[in-house]
């Protein structure tokens, strides 16, 4: 029974892109092709070699922006803002899931590789506002982006959340590792689950997940 190896949790951490909202609608496309036009004007690179270093830097420093910044010493303020200048259209309210997500004991937050503001704006589309008690982005962390087990330390002191109590909602599995040497339950939330002793669970239905904890 899944319920019981959540009674302890009163830290509630989600992801945000492909977690809070299903893969299915593809909000992160648009996001992905911004990314590579960023890295075609800084290198002087076409868009297929720029879309493969997008990728590689993704791969190897966490995310695209850490690798841009290491080898090119970009402004990750002005970045974030570039790439996220999206159409939030593809995103429809969740009502339910809101309820579902209010009703868990504790405190929730929402912790993402992205920007903090892009986040609310995906939230506020979502209609998930409410459900969260704060908003964290990768600037929160000092630009140090997940997996990096530093970047949750930043952040999970900054919030006051207690590891021992708390679990972790995210697609990407490369970040469920630093949680679960924490002590969290993790939980995966994609299609398909991936391999590795840490993680806990894998849901490709979120709500239907957060019901069973209920």
């Amino acid at each position: 029974m899944v319920k019981q190896h959540f009674s302890h949790v009163r830290h509630w951490v989600f992801d945000l892109d492909n977690t809070l909202y299903s893969p299915a609608v593809r909000l992160f496309d648009q996001i992905e092709r911004r990314m590579t036009d960023f890295v075609m004007r800084v290198t002087g690179h076409a868009e297929a070699e720029a879309s493969a270093l997008r990728l590689r830097y993704w791969q190897d420093h966490g995310t695209t922006l850490a690798g841009l910044m290491a080898h090119h010493e970009v402004d990750p303020d002005a970045y974030l803002v570039e790439v996220h200048d999206i159409s939030f259209d593809a995103l429809t309210p969740d009502p339910h899931l809101a309820r579902l997500i209010t009703a868990l004991p504790g405190r929730k937050i929402v912790y993402t590789n992205g920007s903090a503001p892009y986040a609310a704006r995906v939230l506020e589309a979502r209609g998930l506002e409410a459900a969260f008690d704060a908003i964290y982005g990768v600037e929160d962390a000092g630009f140090l982006p997940k997996p990096q087990p530093e970047a949750f330390a930043r952040i999970f002191a900054r919030d006051g959340t207690d590891a021992a109590t708390a679990a972790m909602f995210e697609d990407d599995p490369r970040n469920l590792a630093a949680p679960h040497a924490l002590g969290m339950r993790t939980v995966h939330v994609a299609p398909a689950r991936a391999p590795g002793d840490h993680i806990h669970h894998h849901t490709d239905d979120l709500p239907d997940f957060l019901r069973r904890l209920g």
